[in-house]
């Protein structure tokens, strides 16, 4: 895997909300922690993955934030970041992604061109991660 592209400035404080944000990961059987964070029109939400010995019943960090944020009432999302700090180094690309289901929800509420930082990887665009998305648009 090639290096990862650095974050700038005004993005750093964002990625840093999503680890520490995977501190509190409920991660008992993946032992994978991950977490989010999403920037809105009413500031920073974070979220962690939240596992069920039900496996389907378990909830990605990406998700976790963006209910988080429309919970509170958020409506206007601009961009999110996401950190699995346990992914050993040099790990692909595929394994610090957010996943189909989660990507089909960050479609729902930010626009397409919405930049997505993914800790190790850098500065990615929704549109290049999730071209088609279901729309009912």
């Amino acid at each position: 895997m090639k290096q990862a592209e650095p974050f700038s400035n005004d993005e750093l404080p964002l990625v840093e909300a999503a680890r520490r944000a995977a501190q509190n990961a409920y991660c008992p059987y993946s032992h994978f922690p991950v977490g989010a964070a999403v920037e809105t029109d009413m500031g920073i939400f974070v979220g962690c993955n939240i596992e069920n010995a039900s496996y389907g019943l378990s909830c990605c960090a990406e998700r976790v934030a963006l209910f988080s944020a429309i919970a509170q009432g958020a409506r206007r999302f601009l961009r999110l970041a996401v950190s699995c700090p346990q992914t050993v180094p040099g790990a692909p690309f595929e394994s610090r992604v957010p996943c189909g289901a989660c990507l089909q929800v960050i479609a729902q509420f930010l626009p397409m061109e919405a930049p997505l930082l993914i800790d190790g990887v850098g500065r990615k665009f929704l549109k290049d991660l999730l071209p088609y998305p279901f729309s009912l648009k």
